[in-house]
């Protein structure tokens, strides 16, 4: 997927809006995060995921890195799962030993239920490879359910990234671009949403 580079006045631009306060901030608490990085972390949280990570929340964006979000003794699906449905958008990074992890899958179900943006980012693996495989620990219910959302990813437009031979510039500035103008679309849709609320309670 190729994506223009934001100016910095842009980025700043966008920054502002995504982040200013829509309401007073003592009439309603924050939300977790701006982004959810659901990611297999024997695999990627020492490099892509745990990069982009860092990268972004140096940018004043909020994200959930269950590494960073969590500490010894939380409850995992009692931090994870509103996480994910109180995040604004979700990056789904794909590698090699992904799909043999049910709180991946799990989560990744969840970020599509809960019908938020997710972008993908196949790294070391082509979206071809991924598939989810029976091993005889969930039910048919939930194989399915893990099944359609690797599909729903499959055929979301991503990012692709070889650790051995990508430039990690490009790819951190490349990915950072793809979530900033997905909030920045968010923030648009929410307002125009807003106002035509706002139009039709007139006309009542």
């Amino acid at each position: 997927m190729q994506l223009r580079g934001a100016s910095s006045a842009k980025k700043l631009y966008l920054f502002r809006k995504i982040l200013e306060p829509k309401t007073p901030v003592h009439a309603i608490a924050r939300p977790p995060c701006d982004i959810f990085i659901n990611h297999r972390g024997i695999d990627t949280k020492r490099n892509i995921a745990g990069l982009l990570d860092e990268y972004l929340f140096r940018m004043g964006l909020r994200t959930f890195l269950d590494s960073r979000n969590m500490k010894p003794g939380d409850k995992l699906f009692q931090n994870i799962n509103p996480a994910i449905r109180n995040c604004k958008i979700g990056v789904a990074v794909f590698s090699p030993n992904y799909c043999d992890s049910y709180f991946c899958l799990h989560e990744l179900a969840l970020l599509m239920e809960s019908k938020k943006r997710v972008i993908p980012i196949f790294c070391d693996v082509k979206p071809s490879q991924l598939r989810v495989v029976d091993y005889g620990t969930n039910s048919a219910q939930q194989l399915q359910r893990f099944s359609w959302a690797l599909e729903e990813a499959k055929y979301t437009v991503g990012l692709t990234f070889d650790t051995l031979t990508g430039n990690w510039s490009h790819f951190l500035n490349t990915a950072t671009d793809a979530v900033i103008m997905n909030l920045a679309e968010l923030e648009a849709e929410n307002s125009s949403k807003k106002s035509t609320y706002i139009v039709h309670r007139r006309r009542e």
